[in-house]
């Protein structure tokens, strides 16, 4: 496996950061900023749509861009957004730090993915996928945990720039190791969307949007709802965070395994079931600190690893065109779960959040079984598999 591989992963390390860190600083925003926890959770959604809409959008601006320029450059952007964040001393400032560090993560996470697959054979691009995004589960693993212990003691405003100097040096070695790339032939931004007429990639970017609404409702508001179910905070608070991502890492490398070697549409099936299940019974898995530590780890190797066979997918149906609108659609769904979550929280009560997501998990899974029965989609499957034995073979 190519070691520039794992090096843009330490640069989706250092956006994903910067995009999940605000779960583990909600508290300190609040108090800081003097904010209500909703209106500090509407950071994350900042964040998330403006991602949403600038990654087709930079995608096409920056489509003639050489391909090493244009990560250096997204990540110059995304460090510039958190250094905003980081001297922001009221609250409107620190979104507009957040939306520039968003519009540094969209130009970037669509770029480092199709780079990734450029660099290995077709039978092993799910692998290559799943490190790329292995960058945005580290994220989880130590930005999110970091956030709940450091915002006490640095504040939002060190643990922002802690996420700039991080930003900063990656970048700095990715303009070191990294070799120049041509630019693709320029798509236009009709072109882009082009494939969005498709049945088929419609309902897989709703599966994204719908499946990222259920686990972020839940995952924003993690924080205050280990304290409502299990009276847990702090030290203990961290440590499941830990634990959750472990699970996501663990969860990013198996999914692109069992895509390689079972296809998508069978992946994608097993996982909403196990993810379905954990969501339906986070009320009785999060009242102990045993039983949360089990759910977080299971719940984060689940949902992670529903990214490479969505990916994975959207690459057979129409290409790495669809990429960039797929990161839309992420972020999309991590936008509407700040507010739906926000508004679950102020209506009916933290405790709620996980029926409202295992309600949406259903939904998925509804979605899912659409794709199941359109034929077309299980011969494209079928001739991926055959093409990758055929390239197998030939390279023995």
């Amino acid at each position: 496996m190519s070691a520039r591989i794992y090096l843009l992963g330490a640069g989706a390390f250092a956006v994903g950061t910067s995009a999940y860190v605000v779960s583990g600083v909600l508290p300190d925003v609040s108090s800081e900023l003097h904010v209500s926890l909703t209106a500090a959770g509407q950071l994350a959604t900042a964040f998330s749509l403006s991602y949403a809409i600038g990654a087709p959008i930079l995608s096409t601006l920056t489509g003639r861009w050489e391909r090493r320029t244009l990560l250096i450059a997204a990540l110059v952007l995304a460090a510039l957004g958190n250094l905003i964040a980081a001297v922001a001393g009221n609250y409107p400032l620190l979104i507009v730090g957040r939306i520039v560090a968003a519009f540094g993560a969209a130009a970037y996470t669509p770029a480092a993915t199709l780079f990734a697959t450029s660099l290995l054979p077709p039978e092993e691009r799910g692998r290559a996928v799943a490190i790329v995004f292995g960058g945005l589960s580290f994220a989880l693993v130590l930005g999110v945990p970091a956030g709940t212990l450091l915002g006490p003691t640095l504040g939002y405003k060190g643990v922002f720039a802690l996420i700039t100097a991080v930003t900063v040096l990656v970048a700095v070695v990715e303009r070191a190791a990294l070799t120049k790339v041509d630019a693709p032939p320029a798509v236009s931004l009709r072109e882009r969307f082009a494939g969005v007429t498709d049945r088929r990639v419609q309902i897989v970017l709703a599966m994204t949007v719908v499946a990222v609404l259920a686990a972020f409702s839940v995952y924003i508001y993690i924080v205050p709802l280990l304290k409502h179910t299990a009276g847990l905070s702090g030290n203990a608070t961290s440590l499941l965070l830990v634990l959750y991502g472990v699970g996501a890492v663990i969860g990013n490398f198996l999914g692109g395994r069992i895509t390689d070697r079972f296809g998508s549409l069978r992946a994608l099936v097993v996982l909403m079931l196990g993810i379905t299940a954990v969501l339906a019974t986070l009320d009785l898995t999060l009242t102990t600190e045993l039983g949360a530590g089990l759910a977080l780890v299971v719940w984060g190797m689940l949902t992670w690893a529903f990214n490479p066979p969505i990916q994975n997918l959207l690459l057979e149906l129409g290409g790495g065109l669809l990429i960039s609108l797929n990161a839309s659609a992420i972020y999309l769904g991590a936008g509407l779960s700040a507010v739906v979550g926000g508004l679950v929280i102020q209506t009916l009560g933290v405790g709620y959040l996980p029926v409202l997501a295992a309600a949406l998990s259903l939904v998925v899974l509804g979605l899912l079984y659409l794709l199941w029965r359109d034929p077309s989609l299980r011969q494209v499957e079928q001739l991926e598999r055959d093409e990758d034995v055929y390239v197998t073979a030939a390279a023995d």
